[in-house]
């Protein structure tokens, strides 16, 4: 990895399947269209089952390879660091939006998929905050338990502070132990905020410092990145910290393609995190920051695919979906169909 370091699990070792203690909030029932109940009519609504991890443990065992791999949705219902970025409220919904957004969708997958719940952090104010570290802690905890299990997992956000989170289970997690793990967000902005707290505009340069308390570098590239939405001084963290980054203007696939790749070659495994904010405002109006120019989403959608492909993903999530802003569900839709195509 050029200049970095091998990441090493530093949680203690769990049985396969267990969770070290429950999500906030349980798995509710899906719901959608139905057109019969046999395999050929299946939609996500019917496919999608609850964790236990007696059945993820089954699941895992029966898995023939990395494309069918079970996968764990874990929601992160949290808005508390959208709120001190000073950012419009809303995302706390966004887990439930996604879900409704997927369940009538046709299910194609070769694999298992199971919803385990939602962590929830309580919005606070300035003058009491919500617990927003807790509720990281907790998400990294059920996320790591998860990737010790075996499964892939996919997080459904909440603000962007959503990353800190997995960023935490991924260091926790045994299965990234010795391995040369990077970090790809494709996102308008950087989010190396420098702040006396956590938000929704820190959790990369957390990441960056945490990894360089361990002697590590972090590994860090993003795509999308919007100039106006950026400050200089963003930019030169980004620099000092040797960020990989790709402006909004310049994405198309032929140069998505190309930084990806390089990305990828570096890497034995990777944490791809999604903020809506990095598509056209017209496809994602449901977000904090809409965007002025954005990415294509069939750009966004063709390196996701190839992510997916690549045998490299360990953890995937989706932030800052805000259904209070969204437009006739259009926002909620794309993060679907998004996650259909990581899991696909």
């Amino acid at each position: 990895m050029k200049g970095g370091g091998h990441w090493r699990g530093s949680g203690p070792m769990r049985c396969a399947g267990r969770m070290s203690e429950p999500l906030d909030i349980p798995r509710v029932p899906w719901s959608g269209r139905n057109d019969g109940d046999s395999a050929e009519h299946r939609r996500w609504w019917q496919a999608v089952r609850p964790y236990s991890p007696e059945a993820l443990s089954a699941a895992v065992a029966a898995h023939d390879g990395e494309r069918s791999r079970p996968a764990v949705l874990l929601g992160f219902r949290s808005e508390e660091g959208v709120r001190r970025n000073k950012g419009r409220l809303g995302a706390a919904e966004g887990p439930g939006a996604i879900r409704a957004a997927l369940g009538p969708l046709a299910f194609h997958l070769d694999r298992e998929v199971f919803d385990a719940g939602d962590v929830a952090v309580a919005t606070g104010r300035d003058e009491v905050p919500g617990d927003l570290e807790g509720g990281q802690e907790r998400f990294g905890s059920a996320l790591a338990a998860a990737l010790d299990a075996g499964a892939l997992t996919v997080g459904l956000g909440g603000g962007h502070e959503t990353a800190y989170a997995s960023y935490l289970g991924l260091t926790e997690s045994e299965r990234t132990g010795g391995a040369r793990v990077g970090v790809l967000n494709l996102d308008a902005h950087f989010d190396l905020r420098s702040e006396d707290r956590a938000t929704s505009g820190t959790p990369f340069l957390q990441m960056a410092r945490a990894e360089a308390a361990e002697g590590r570098e972090l590994q860090y590239a993003v795509l999308g990145i919007s100039t106006p939405n950026n400050t200089r001084a963003l930019f030169e963290r980004a620099d000092e910290l040797r960020v990989r980054y790709l402006l909004d203007e310049y994405t198309t696939w032929e140069t998505a393609e190309s930084f990806v790749e390089d990305f990828l070659a570096d890497l034995d495994a990777l944490y791809l995190t999604i903020d809506l904010d990095v598509l056209p405002a017209p496809v994602a109006p449901g977000v904090s920051a809409p965007a002025a120019v954005g990415v294509p989403l069939e750009v966004i959608i063709a390196v996701v695919r190839r992510i997916a492909a690549s045998g490299k993903l360990l953890h995937a999530d989706i932030a800052e979906l805000n259904p209070a802003f969204d437009v006739d569900g259009r926002t909620a839709r794309v993060a679907a169909r998004l996650v259909d195509t990581l899991l696909g």
